[in-house]
Order: C-alpha cells, then sequence, then structure tokens
C-alpha cells in the first residue's frame, strides 16, 4: 500500500493518502448565520474567552480569522490553478508594502460585507468598532510601499500570477507624537497582539549567509566553482498573507520574511552564566527583521539596511528556486521563460548578484548560463529624481559583509565595462561615469547602475519622470540601450480608496452609470456586471455628462459635505482642532521633505493670516488647512518645519480675529487609515513640489477620484492628472522643470523678496518671531534656506504664482455649483489613474503573464 511523505520541519511522518485529509472539510458559508457560527468557535475554543471576559482585540480577531478561513478557500484554489497551468509568474521584490488595514479589504474583495454587517448585528456588535481594533500593518512608510499594495490588489483582481515578497518588520517606522509642535517617535509595535491574516510556513524556512570568505574548488566534475564560507548565518521564516481580488475568487500571496537565529542561544555560555552573550546570536539576527528602514545617518544604520535588502533578496530567490527544483529538477532551461523578478526602487537590486550565485555556487551554472537567465529575469521601476536618494555603498562594507555578492558585482561591472569601452572607444571619462563601482578615496557601489545593466526593463512611473531619467539622471545608459526604458505611470486600487474609504459616493456613482458602467466587465470572470466601474476606471467619463446636471450636483454636494463631517470628527478628536465643514477643506498629506515643499503651504497660510490682521479680508473664502507625514527621524531640517506647522497653528487658531476664516491643523501618525477619511473628505489637494523632483505621487490620484481639485506644479503625475481633468480643472502655479533647472545658478531670493510686498510681510512675522515668542531663534535655519541662493526647492521662486492661484482657488469655491462641477469632472477622469491600468501596462510590456482563473468550489 502506497504512504504519502508528509514533511513538518525535519521529522517526517505518513499518511496513506493526502486527499483523505481535504476532502472531509466542507466549504464555509457566506452568509451572516455561518459568519456567526465561525466567530462563535474562535471566540470560545480558540482564543478561549466567555462574554464575561469580551476584550475588544479579540473580537476583532476572532472575526478576522472568520474572514481568513474564507480566503484561505480561494487561496488554496488559485494556487492549485498556478500548479496546474504551469504558467508564467512575477515575483514582486519590495522593501515596503503599505497595506493598511486588511479587515475592511477582505470583506470588500470576498462581497461579504453585508453578510458580516448582519453576523455582528445578531452578536450585538457594530462592525465599524470592531474594524477600529486593526492596527495599521507596519510594513511601509510612504508611498512606494503603498504603491506595492495596490499592485498587489491589481494583480489579483486582474487573476495575474503574481507574488509579493518583502519583510515582516516587528515593528512599524515609528508612532508620530507631536509635543509643543515638536515630532517624537515612539515603537510602532504592530504585532503587538499578532496578526490574524498571515500564516507561518517554517516548512519554507531558507538560510541566508553574511560575512565569512570565498573559497575556489574544483567540483566532482573538475569544474573550478566558488564556495563561500564560514558565515554568520541568519534564518528566514515565512509568513504568508493572503491578497484577495475583487469579487473573482482569486488570493494571490504576499509572504514577508523573518530573521531568525540558526540557534536560540548559545548553551556553554548560558552554562557559564555569560546570560547575555548566550542569546547575542540571536538578538543580531533577529535585529534585521525588527524595525522598518533604521535611521541611516550611522554607519550601524547603513550596514543594518544593507542586510534588510540583502535579507530580503537572497531568502526570495531562493524560495523561487527552491520551488522550480521541487517541479523541474536542475533543469533550467525554460526558468527564463517561466519566471520574473520586478525590482521595486533599488532596495532589492542585492537580487542580481545573489541570482548569479545561487545559480552558479548552488546548481553549477556558467557564468554565461547564469547572466543569460538573469539578464532575462529582472526588471527594474525607478521611483526617485533626486540623486541622493540613489543607493550606495560602501565598498568597504558591502565586502565585509558580502564577499562573495562584491566578486561577482566586480565581474559583471568588468564585463559591462567592455561593452561600454566597445561602444564609445576611447571614451573613458563615460566609463568612469557609467561603471557600477564608483571610483575615489572611498570605492561605492552604485546600486541602480547594476540594477541597469542587469535588467531587461527600466521604467519610471510618470511621463515627466521616465522623461527626466532619460534626459539626465540615466542619460548614459539611455544612450547605450533606449530600448530598456519606458514608462509605467503610477495609480491606486479604486476598490480601497473609493469603493472602501467612500462608499456613498461610489453607491451614487454605481447607482447613477446603471449599464452604462459595465464596460469589459463581461471578460472578466466572476465579476457583476453592475460593478463595471470598479475594476474598469474609464467607465468613470459616464459622469461627464452628469456634471451639468442640477440635481446630480446636489447629491454629490451632499456625500462631500457628509464625508468632510467625518473628517472634522477625526481631527476634533486627533488634533484639538474645529474645522467648519462649510469651509475649503485645503489639505496636503504626505512624507514631510523639503522637495515636497509643506514650507511653501504654511508660506501661504502665513500670507492669509497676515491679510485676517490687515483687515484685508473682502470677498473672503474661510479656509481650513490639513498639513501631516512623517519626518524621518535624522532629518533635522523636515522635524523644523513641522515645528513650524504646529506654531503657526497654534498662533492662528488661538486668535480671535482668524475665527470663522482661517484655521490650520497638523495630523499626528498620518497612516492609511486616517488617509481613507481624509481623502474622502478634501476639497482641495496641495501637490506643490518642485517641479522636476517628485516622481509620481500617489496621494494626487486618490484625492482626484475622491471629487478634490488639485493645486499643483508640471511635477510627476500632476502633468498627466491636469491633461486628463482638462487645465481648466486644475490649479497650477510655479516653473517648469525646465525653467527650474534654468535658474541654476542665478537664483537671488532675496531680490525676490524685497520686490513683493506680500511676500516680506511673511518674512517678516517669520523673522520677529511672531510665531515663537518664547523659543527664539528656532526658525533661523528655514529662515537661512529660504534666503539661500542655494536651495534647490525654489521656494521663493514660486510663492507668488502659488499664492495667485489660490486666490483661483478661493474665488472658484465661493461659485458652489461651478466647484462641483468641477469636482465631478475630476472623478469622471480619474480613470487613467487606476493600478489596475498600471499592470496592464507592465504585463503588457515586461511581465506578459496569462489571466488565470482560480476554481470556485
Amino acid at each position: 500500500m502506497n504512504h504519502w511523505r508528509v514533511i513538518i520541519h525535519t521529522k517526517p511522518f505518513f499518511v496513506k493518502s493526502p486527499l483523505a485529509i481535504e476532502t472531509e472539510v466542507p466549504q464555509l458559508g457566506m452568509d451572516a448565520e455561518s459568519i456567526v457560527q465561525d466567530f462563535r468557535h474562535y471566540f470560545s475554543h480558540t482564543l478561549g474567552w466567555d462574554t464575561k471576559h469580551l476584550v475588544a482585540h479579540h473580537v476583532y480577531s476572532s472575526l478576522s480569522h472568520s474572514m481568513r478561513d474564507r480566503l484561505v478557500e480561494r487561496w488554496k484554489n488559485t494556487q492549485a490553478a498556478y500548479r496546474e497551468q504551469n504558467c508564467r509568474r512575477t515575483f514582486y521584490l519590495s522593501l515596503e508594502f503599505l497595506m493598511g488595514r486588511t479587515l475592511g479589504n477582505a470583506m470588500l474583495n470576498l462581497d461579504i460585507e453585508a453578510s458580516t454587517t448582519e453576523a455582528l448585528r445578531n452578536l450585538g456588535l457594530v462592525l465599524e468598532e470592531v474594524a477600529e481594533q486593526e492596527n495599521d500593518a507596519g510594513l511601509g512608510n510612504g508611498g512606494l510601499g503603498r504603491l506595492a499594495a495596490c499592485f498587489l490588489d491589481s494583480c489579483a483582481t486582474l487573476q495575474l500570477p503574481v507574488m509579493g515578497y518583502g519583510l515582516r518588520y516587528e515593528y512599524g517606522m515609528f508612532r508620530q507624537k507631536i509635543d509643543n509642535g515638536y515630532q517624537l517617535e515612539e515603537p510602532d509595535h504592530w504585532l503587538r497582539n499578532g496578526n490574524p491574516w498571515e500564516i507561518e510556513r517554517p516548512e519554507f524556512t531558507a538560510r541566508v549567509k553574511f560575512g565569512g570568505q570565498t573559497e575556489l574548488h574544483k567540483d566532482a566534475h573538475g569544474r573550478l566553482r566558488a564556495y563561500w564560507k564560514y558565515t554568520n548565518d541568519v534564518m528566514a521564516v515565512p509568513y504568508d498573507v493572503p491578497i484577495p481580488g475583487y469579487h473573482n475568487g482569486t488570493v494571490n500571496t504576499l509572504r514577508l520574511w523573518k530573521a531568525s537565529a540558526t540557534e536560540e542561544f548559545d548553551l556553554s555560555e548560558f552554562n557559564a552564566g555569560s546570560y547575555a552573550e548566550a542569546v547575542a546570536a540571536k538578538n543580531a539576527a533577529e535585529h534585521i527583521t525588527m524595525v522598518l528602514y533604521p535611521n541611516d545617518a550611522s554607519e550601524n544604520g547603513k550596514e543594518l539596511r544593507l542586510r534588510q535588502q540583502y535579507f530580503l533578496a537572497s531568502a526570495s530567490l531562493q524560495d523561487v528556486l527552491r520551488q522550480w527544483v521541487s517541479n523541474h529538477g536542475d533543469d533550467f532551461s525554460e526558468f527564463a521563460e517561466k519566471n520574473f523578478f520586478q525590482l521595486n526602487d533599488t532596495h532589492p537590486t542585492c537580487a542580481v548578484p545573489e541570482l548569479m550565485r545561487l545559480l552558479m555556487d548552488e546548481h553549477g551554472m556558467t557564468w554565461e548560463e547564469a547572466w543569460k537567465i538573469t539578464s532575462r529575469t529582472v526588471a527594474y521601476t525607478n521611483h526617485t529624481l533626486l540623486p541622493e536618494a540613489l543607493e550606495r555603498w560602501s565598498v568597504s562594507m558591502f565586502g565585509r559583509l558580502l564577499p562573495r555578492l562584491l566578486e561577482i558585482v566586480y565581474e559583471i561591472n568588468a564585463r559591462f565595462m567592455k561593452v561600454v569601452a566597445l561602444h564609445w572607444p576611447g571614451d573613458v571619462e563615460r566609463q568612469r561615469r557609467m561603471s557600477i563601482v564608483e571610483e575615489g578615496h572611498d570605492q561605492h557601489i552604485r546600486m541602480a547602475y547594476l540594477a541597469i545593466v542587469a535588467s531587461v526593463s527600466v521604467n519610471g512611473v510618470a511621463e515627466l519622470h521616465s522623461e527626466l531619467l532619460k534626459k539626465y539622471l540615466f542619460r548614459d545608459f539611455f544612450e547605450l540601450w533606449p530600448k530598456k526604458f519606458n514608462n509605467k505611470t503610477n495609480g491606486v486600487t479604486p476598490r480601497r480608496w473609493m469603493a472602501w474609504a467612500n462608499p456613498a459616493l461610489s453607491n451614487l456613482i454605481t447607482h447613477t452609470l446603471g449599464s452604462e458602467g459595465k464596460g469589459w466587465v463581461a471578460n472578466m470572470v466572476g465579476h457583476a456586471a453592475s460593478e463595471g466601474w470598479l475594476i474598469d476606471m474609464d467607465k468613470l467619463k459616464g459622469l461627464v455628462k452628469y456634471a451639468d446636471d442640477a440635481s446630480f450636483r446636489v447629491k454629490w454636494r451632499a456625500i462631500k459635505q457628509d464625508n468632510k463631517t467625518r473628517l472634522a470628527e477625526m481631527l476634533q478628536r486627533d488634533c484639538g482642532v474645529e474645522f467648519n465643514t462649510n469651509a475649503l477643506f485645503d489639505v496636503q498629506v504626505k512624507r514631510i521633505h523639503e522637495y515636497k515643499r509643506q514650507l511653501l503651504n504654511v508660506l501661504h497660510v502665513i500670507h492669509l493670516y497676515d491679510r485676517i490682521k490687515r483687515g484685508d479680508t473682502a470677498d473672503w473664502t474661510p479656509r481650513c488647512v490639513l498639513i501631516g507625514g512623517k519626518a524621518a527621524p535624522g532629518y533635522k531640517m523636515a522635524k523644523r518645519i513641522i515645528k513650524l506647522v504646529n506654531a503657526v497653528a497654534s498662533v492662528i487658531n488661538s486668535d480671535p480675529d482668524a475665527e470663522g476664516l482661517l484655521k490650520l491643523a497638523f495630523i499626528p501618525d498620518y497612516r492609511v487609515s486616517a488617509m481613507e477619511v481624509i481623502c474622502a473628505g478634501a476639497d482641495l489637494s496641495e501637490q506643490i513640489s518642485t517641479a522636476g523632483k517628485e516622481a509620481s505621487g500617489t496621494g494626487n490620484m486618490k484625492f482626484m477620484m475622491n471629487g478634490a481639485l488639485t493645486i499643483g506644479t508640471l511635477d510627476g503625475a500632476n502633468i498627466e492628472i491636469r491633461d486628463e481633468a482638462g487645465h481648466e480643472n486644475f490649479f497650477l502655479f510655479g516653473l517648469t522643470a525646465e525653467e527650474v533647472e534654468a535658474t541654476r545658478g542665478h537664483y537671488n531670493p532675496a531680490k525676490i523678496i524685497a520686490e513683493d510686498e506680500d511676500f516680506k510681510r511673511v518674512m517678516h512675522l517669520l523673522e520677529s518671531g511672531h510665531f515663537n515668542l518664547f523659543e527664539p531663534g528656532i526658525f533661523d535655519s528655514i529662515i537661512q534656506s529660504i534666503y539661500s541662493p542655494a536651495d534647490p526647492w525654489l521656494t521663493a521662486a514660486d510663492f507668488r504664482s502659488y499664492v495667485q492661484a489660490q486666490r483661483e482657488v478661493s474665488n472658484a469655491y465661493r461659485d458652489t455649483e461651478h466647484w462641483t462641477r468641477m469636482s465631478i469632472l475630476n472623478t469622471a477622469t480619474s480613470g487613467k489613474f487606476s493600478s489596475d491600468r498600471t499592470i496592464l501596462d507592465y504585463n503588457r510590456d515586461i511581465w506578459h503573464l496569462p489571466q488565470v482563473e482560480a476554481k470556485q468550489n
């Protein structure tokens, strides 16, 4: 009789047939009563609680496990379909996945929100209160991670075989507190109560090497091979998170790696009484995934960040190769046809030399064989135009941590330099510019260059960004390989950012469009035709004709007013500032950075305050300004700007003259769940970065979808937003990217300020210490930066244009019917900025994946 060998860790046991285990499990019901039964089971038996000990988190956990079970059914079917079809797959490597809360997204995509609400009501519970118990997953700190989360949602919705790989950080970036206007960082222990959405997979643990040295020996076939020996190893333990598609039965996987020691502790040290030393190795190993993106101002911080990046790359590639070998043995002849790796920015670039190492050192390939696979299976997405944000690692540190990889990088570079020399004979300067190894007193590895050399595709994330990459940052590489470069404008998922964040508006759109909202949804397996616009956002163009319908505008305004009320309640609770919902809600929420120019926003607020104090309030438009975002702990200027925002807010909000005319608030701990409320309630979206500095932006897209109007420069995706919405429905100001570059070298902010009476008064209030009477001098560095001819962000240069555009905003907002019409048109033309469109572009041009239908039970 046949027996099946089952492996749990390293101990095998045998069963007669694995099918007997699974076929006895009935399919879970999606009705309210089935959910109630599962909820009670988890609450009573898994968690061991009863009604006399009702803890809010355990209520949430019980519900989440009930939802996860339903995801797991579809998850297994999806993975089975991928295996049966032996289809080509893409692996998305990202050091960040800013997922936000999972419960709402799971219910929405499972189409189970109504029955879940009923189930909880039958239990005497309220869904909204239960959902509030979930912590935002601390796996990212900004747009890069949120984009990755949107991409995974779209891949599942489009039924594409894509798997995400990331790190399971024990602590998120940090929780931001504001104390006397200053940012304080507190640990974000988002896993303190566990994560009911993940499933640990210890059987797929990988071993990641650090340190040691390389030795050359001949293998059994007499071929010289490298062996990486005497290493300090760390175990990578995978945790899988289900990623459901929208109403289609597909559930993809996000696999997150947790670092663990090879041994729990050194028993000999422990027995000798050296308790700290006994667990030192364990602690050192676990530091790798302890905190999201450590402050890399110090050498220790830089080393930990490099460890994180290699840990992600090595564990993920080993995992993919393990799966391949288990199905195909050592036959890699079709590996490149079946597997593809997308690098989300430069962070996972260690994947290039690591894939070469694994193919050569572990699987016996020649350099040529390994490079043929690597150079056909890797693509690179760039997310920044700031040269200082392109990662460079010192050769000394890289070699100490990853000696075998450094050897491979040197070889890649040597072969690449031959290519450059053949293309441009004798051009030594160009060779120096393009070398992966940057020469100098301290040599560095240019990770972006390494990614470009190995990749089959290099893309930017907005049309302007991609053009500037080719024109400036990567010009030499574009001239060498023009066909490698392409654009993939970012997008965001309308499921979270409209259907979940703004259900009233979504319901109005669905009801209004009716049959007009169907579109290509009929070709998408498992979707109801009435929901077509949520997976074919071009169908929103059907709203254009309703912009001139007075009754429709009334409904639109009522929904916006309700959303503003919800936002005002959150701000009252979190900031202690009362916003008048009849005022213009002017919002800028994003990472605090000088190039994003929160400072310019504050200067305008001071200008408005100055007008109020001078009695210049004729035809005034009441305005409530909201700013939010986190500054990197080591970024002193960004943290000082946060202090300035709060100092200005304190003065304005306590001044009776400004009451009813102007308010300013800084929302602490800006996060995904907060943005879900903010984007639905905003009237005006501030996208005011220095032209040529923002790669794309995605907050601008979320606001546009929800009917906010944009004030912005011609930067990033703003250009495409303006083109889609119509120039008359966008408030433009500022220098263009070309004009910014032309200004360099003869910029004179002092002259600009001296010739502008409004600007002079603003600067006088700052310089006089009006906003820091009891903390003299604290804003001197900000004042100096505004006056500096070397200011790279050209804050003063755009001030007058910005003030004029803001006057146009105020005038437009007073015309309620016209403003509502512009709001409707912004939503109606936002279809291009769905992440579904972005992923379809990636798939058409780069990935070439099939659409795979998961079988339904």
